[in-house]
């Protein structure tokens, strides 16, 4: 076991990961720009060192520095949290040839599930579902209209590195193909280095299904039931839910199973989730990988009743997987809403700036992951997630009405969040019968505006 972890990450993933690290028993070390030097995670940490000024690029991805801190206080391993370096493989390669432990899955397993075009190669060769589309990343405007016209309107341009709807579009005619390919590469060079654009088939209104897996370094893999994402705004997850409406107990295990194997062949280490479309008549298809703990993970832990960050550790450690398939119980429901610092009323409008007042809710079967404080201030420079609310239930309908209670609790004042808009949500008809996928929420902001 390692014996002093560096959190390579900010806000409340630091808090988490350092949390899990104390209940282990291991020493901590926060790093911090110049704007998070009040930052919470600082005060939890056993050290804390700057690295740098309030730009990412000269902070929190810097590899240098990051590198440099951990060898400056005898970090045997560093924690990436999600965002940032978490998905960056030159970062763990590094991590690793300074005889720092990476907490998290091996580079080749980045590097691979990274690449999008080869991601589909690797899942179609032991027969992962995939959404018809291009073979790779497509060279021109001939390619693409030749595809177009095999597999038909609508399609999707994506980006082959990257996500968060960077080199997205959505495409009905060959018009707006042609455009949009050049608009998508473009944004796709800027966002990611990368402008290589490969091209799906766009299906109307599906679910946005992943599947939580935990591998060790011995060929052991488990999965952990599904998650429900579909709620989302511009590609980015709001509110999540376990087990999802859609998913009944046979295709649970049906999607468990092809993901242990697909797993399982890429020799994957550590945790991980794998993501699909499913569609109206529960066909489901492979979407990515991503290869880090995720912002959601929180309601699978409530669910299952393990510690997906303690976990990370032990396993990076090199210890066994002592957990089997069998073992596995999904226990009632959770859901996670993500509350930004944002307006919902003028078009979700950052809102940073100085906390006056904070009240954090709580009760039973509440849990809210958070780095805020009264007198905190949000800094601009970040992505502008400052809490997720947690509730579970014994049914969906009791964590629905445990959130709905702890969402009108949330106070931040005077900064505008998202808890209010988060509680519309959950309290719409169809959301509340399950009757929702990667569509609704601009439905539901449609008919708010009307």
């Amino acid at each position: 076991m390692f014996s002093k972890v560096l959190i390579a990450n900010r806000g409340e993933i630091a808090i988490r990961i350092i949390r899990a690290c104390k209940e282990l028993g291991l020493k901590t070390v926060a790093v911090y720009s110049e704007a998070d030097k009040n930052s919470l995670h600082l005060e939890f940490a056993d050290e804390a060192i700057c690295i740098g000024k309030p730009s990412s690029t000269d902070s929190y991805l810097n590899i240098s520095r990051l590198i440099s801190a951990a060898e400056v206080t005898d970090c045997d391993a560093i924690h990436p949290g999600y965002g940032f370096l978490a998905e960056n493989p030159g970062f763990a390669e590094i991590c690793e040839s300074c005889g720092i432990k990476f907490i998290g899955p091996t580079a080749e397993n980045i590097r691979l599930m990274g690449d999008k075009v080869q991601a589909k190669r690797s899942m179609r060769k032991v027969g992962v579902p995939l959404i018809p589309g291009s073979e790779g990343a497509i060279a021109d405007k001939e390619e693409a209209l030749e595809i177009a016209k095999k597999i038909g309107y609508p399609l999707i341009l994506k980006a082959k590195s990257g996500g968060g709807g960077k080199g997205m579009r959505i495409c009905h005619s060959d018009v707006r193909l042609v455009g949009a390919l050049m608009a998508a590469q473009a944004e796709a060079k800027a966002a990611f280095g990368d402008s290589e654009i490969y091209m799906e088939k766009f299906l109307e209104n599906p679910r946005h299904i992943e599947v939580q897996i935990v591998a060790d370094n011995y060929g052991n893999v488990i999965y952990l039931g599904e998650r429900d994402c579909s709620v989302q705004r511009r590609h980015q997850k709001i509110i999540e839910e376990t087990p999802s409406p859609a998913v009944d107990a046979r295709l649970r295990k049906r999607l468990g199973e092809i993901c242990v194997g697909a797993a399982k062949a890429i020799h994957y280490q550590n945790v991980g989730t794998i993501e699909f479309l499913l569609d109206e008549n529960s066909n489901f298809y492979f979407m990515e990988m991503n290869t880090r703990i995720q912002v959601e993970h929180p309601i699978t832990e409530e669910v299952t009743d393990i510690d997906l960050v303690k976990l990370q550790i032990l396993l990076a450690s090199g210890e066994k997987l002592k957990i089997k398939q069998d073992d596995i119980k999904i226990k009632g429901s959770a859901i996670e809403c993500r509350i930004n610092a944002e307006d919902s009323d003028k078009g979700f409008m950052p809102s940073p700036g100085a906390i006056n007042f904070c009240y954090i809710p709580g009760g039973k079967d509440v849990r809210v992951d958070t780095h805020i404080y009264s007198g905190y201030t949000i800094p601009p420079y970040y992505d502008s997630l400052i809490a997720k609310v947690i509730t579970k239930g014994k049914t969906r309908a009791e964590a629905l009405g445990k959130m709905n209670r702890a969402l009108g609790e949330f106070l931040v004042e005077p900064i505008k969040t998202t808890a209010g808009f988060c509680k519309e949500v959950i309290n719409n008809p169809d959301f509340k019968r399950g009757k929702y996928h990667t569509g609704f929420l601009e439905k539901f902001l449609e008919s708010q505006n009307e």
